[in-house]
């Protein structure tokens, strides 16, 4: 029996273990009994002092319904307070769908409405999807596991430690300790690099400790999943199609942009403009990222992957995954944030997917998904109790799908809400909606100029990770040029001296960003063009390095 199920299966209720115990030593030792507590916490025992939980204030029927009464208007009035256009709802067992639903619009534009079949951008919620899919190819070929040496699978496979190249494997790429640093690889595909180029290019990024340090990696674990795609002959399409999405009918879900775009009943993006105003600006397509952010799905064929989970890999009554690979994904493998205090609780991830606990003591197994431009996701499954829900919507993150999640599951497992999720959510994301760029939020200098003419500054410039950067002049003003087809342009403009400015773009550059391009100088020529919001990645206080473009016209 595979571990959700020995959760899901729990053997005995009792209440007030300790209170028991001591009065029974009381009755041993002929002691007199103090006063009897005015009350007591029940608690779930399982097989294992480890799956011990506070009880739920009421049956599981009993809490589940009243959640679900509830659920409705919950979330008009979390869609009411966040602004957010449009939402989809799941709610299941492992062998039943309780309910789904859809809130909203799905584009502001035209005011059509969300329902139960909208198909939405997923974003990161695609990684747990990812480790399943692994799962079934490993229940399919015995000899490849999460242990398995990435290189064995794809050759050409190169980070820039050898040690790393030689060692890493598939499970290192999926619970994001590969080394590869937040952002590696992000920055390309902003600039409109496909899947090869950026994973070809892997080997230029200055790695973080190897094993002993999480860094959330797209391209980490995109280079996973493409490792085993490769093993199989396969790209990762056909393999997703093959393995889980077609076995399982989930028909309206794909790793393919246009495929979404295709569906006639899709959620647009709306970006976050100001604090409250959400507005259908941008398209994202995250076909280099697939594996890792990629899927769009409906939440009816969500819930029937998650039904596939609370069921221990079985479909229909029969064993479709092995239970082995699948636990292991859905098992703690590293630590990935330490606790600021000794009475906060870390968290650990797994295979693609968040393992932590609930306030009391119950496992969740959770992933949330965003993109700034425009999409915002998230799911949670509690296993011993047989409840999993997902939440799809179409603005861009202020933690309004999590703030969903825990509303539900709070209202289940203890009754009422903990806590105002929405506003807490809300503070939580609000950095993930602020602007980029070490010069974002300043005005430039009144006197701001060059320290030169525009054409001292014009030329070709190379970065043997980001490519070519071209500089031209056009009426005494600066224009930059980058990516594959140089199709990125940009501003740059005076600012203090050699120092100048530009507006960075991508999903990862959100409205308000501004960064800074140095311009370096040897023998009064200008040698090297830094920028600045390419040199450095958000979590590593050191500048990569990878940003510094040399001339070479």
């Amino acid at each position: 029996m595979g571990q959700i199920g020995t959760m899901r299966r729990r053997v005995e209720r009792a209440t007030a273990i300790v209170v028991a115990a001591g009065l029974a030593a009381c009755a041993l030792s002929s002691c007199s009994a103090g006063p009897a507590p005015s009350s007591t916490v029940a608690v779930d025992t399982g097989t294992r002092p480890n799956q011990d939980v506070v009880a739920l204030p009421t049956d599981r029927a009993s809490a589940i319904t009243a959640a679900l009464t509830l659920l409705p208007s919950q979330i008009d009035e979390a869609l009411r307070r966040s602004e957010v256009p449009g939402l989809a709802v799941a709610v299941v067992s492992h062998d039943e769908v309780l309910y789904t639903n859809g809130f909203g619009v799905r584009d502001e534009s035209t005011g059509a409405k969300v329902d139960a079949d909208t198909v939405f951008q997923i974003a990161s919620l695609s990684k747990p999807i990812s480790a399943t899919i692994l799962a079934k190819a490993m229940t399919q070929d015995p000899s490849l596991t999460w242990s398995t040496p990435a290189h064995t699978l794809m050759p050409g496979l190169a980070l820039a430690d050898p040690y790393v190249t030689q060692n890493i494997t598939v499970g290192d790429f999926f619970a994001h300790r590969s080394g590869i640093p937040t952002g590696g690889g992000d920055d390309l595909e902003d600039l409109g690099f496909d899947r090869n180029y950026i994973l070809s290019h892997l080997s230029e990024i200055p790695l973080q400790p190897f094993r002993t340090t999480y860094q959330y990696s797209n391209f980490g674990l995109t280079t996973g999943a493409e490792a085993v795609a490769a093993s199989r002959g396969q790209s990762w399409e056909q393999m997703s199609k093959e393995l889980l999405f077609g076995p399982l009918g989930m028909t309206s879900t794909s790793t393919s942009h246009a495929d979404f775009l295709a569906a006639p009943n899709h959620a647009v993006l709306h970006a976050r403009i100001g604090e409250d105003d959400f507005q259908p600006l941008f398209d994202r397509d995250p076909d280099a990222e697939a594996p890792a952010g990629g899927v769009s799905s409906n939440v009816r064929d969500l819930a029937t992957w998650m039904q596939l989970l609370l069921s221990d890999g079985s479909r229909d009554g029969s064993a479709f995954i092995n239970s082995d690979p699948l636990n292991q994904a859905l098992s703690a493998q590293i630590v990935s944030s330490h606790a600021g205090d000794l009475d906060q609780r870390p968290g650990h991830y797994g295979f693609g997917i968040n393992v932590g606990s609930a306030a009391g003591g119950r496992v969740t197994l959770s992933h949330s998904g965003a993109f700034g431009l425009g999409a915002a996701t998230a799911a949670t499954l509690v296993p011993d109790l047989d409840l999993g829900i997902v939440v799809l919507t179409n603005g861009a993150p202020v933690g309004l799908p999590e703030a969903v999640v825990q509303i539900f599951l709070d209202e289940v497992m203890y009754g009422h809400q903990s806590r105002d999720w929405v506003d807490t959510m809300h503070g939580f994301f609000a950095g993930f909606n602020a602007p980029s760029g070490d010069l974002a939020g300043q005005s430039p200098p009144t006197d701001a100029a060059a320290s030169a003419p525009a054409s001292d500054y014009v030329g070709t410039y190379t970065s043997a990770y980001f490519g070519t950067l071209t500089v031209t002049e056009a009426g005494g003003r600066l224009r930059g040029a980058l990516g594959p087809t140089g199709a990125t342009t940009f501003d740059i403009t005076p600012w203090n001296g050699d120092t100048m400015a530009y507006v960075p773009t991508g999903e990862n550059a959100l409205p308000g960003s501004l960064s800074s391009v140095v311009f370096a100088r040897s023998g009064g020529a200008v040698t090297t063009a830094t920028l600045t919001y390419l040199n450095r990645y958000p979590q590593i206080a050191e500048p990569s390095g990878l940003g510094v473009f040399t001339r070479q016209r």
